[in-house]
């Protein structure tokens, strides 16, 4: 169940992660990406251990980035080690026949200052989804901070199958939030 919500939030990370190509990286000790789900109403939070970026991002022509986003499904943290077994089985994420969720971007667009729209397809189970994930970045040094939050519906990405289809025991939305840390992007 969590697991479809950390899912989401790695997708949308991938969405809002507007590093530069090259020269730009991923820090992944001051990066995270969260979620948290509702089961039976109850808030439940889960975060993923293991993602990457390949980013190409500059702040002056963001019309112009690509921004792919890999997440490992079976890094699923929920605090609870017997959730945690359940969620990688195949009513879930299935991580034996899809190991990763993956986001593309298609579209990078500036919405106000120090803020971006990103556009792609996000792929979770064998599904594609298009999604739009707003961005804030902010800088302090050398690195740049891009965070944002979206909500994924899992059932879009068939995320609980069988009796967790339904939506009493455990919710629809999937509320995603990122935080990612980045270095050699250029001055906002």
């Amino acid at each position: 169940m969590k697991t479809y919500l950390a899912t989401s939030t790695l997708a949308l990370a991938a969405a809002f992660n507007a590093a530069p190509a090259c020269a730009q990286q991923l820090v992944s000790a001051g990066s995270e990406i969260a979620f948290t789900s509702k089961q039976m109403g109850v808030p439940v939070d889960g975060k993923f251990r293991k993602f990457d970026a390949k980013v190409a991002f500059d702040p002056k022509k963001p019309e112009a980035a690509a921004i792919a986003f890999t997440v490992d499904l079976a890094s699923v943290s929920l605090g609870a080690a017997e959730t945690e077994a359940e969620i990688v089985k195949p009513d879930w994420f299935d991580t034996r026949k899809f190991p990763q969720a993956t986001f593309q971007s298609t579209a990078v667009k500036a919405a106000g200052p120090g803020k971006y729209e990103v556009a792609g397809k996000l792929t979770i189970k064998g599904t594609a989804q298009n999604v739009v994930v707003p961005v804030a970045l902010t800088q302090a040094g050398a690195s740049t901070t891009a965070a944002g939050s979206f909500v994924l519906k899992r059932l879009a990405f068939r995320i609980g199958d069988g009796d967790w289809k339904d939506t009493s025991m455990v919710a629809d939305d999937v509320q995603v939030r990122f935080k990612l840390t980045l270095t050699g992007i250029n001055a906002l």
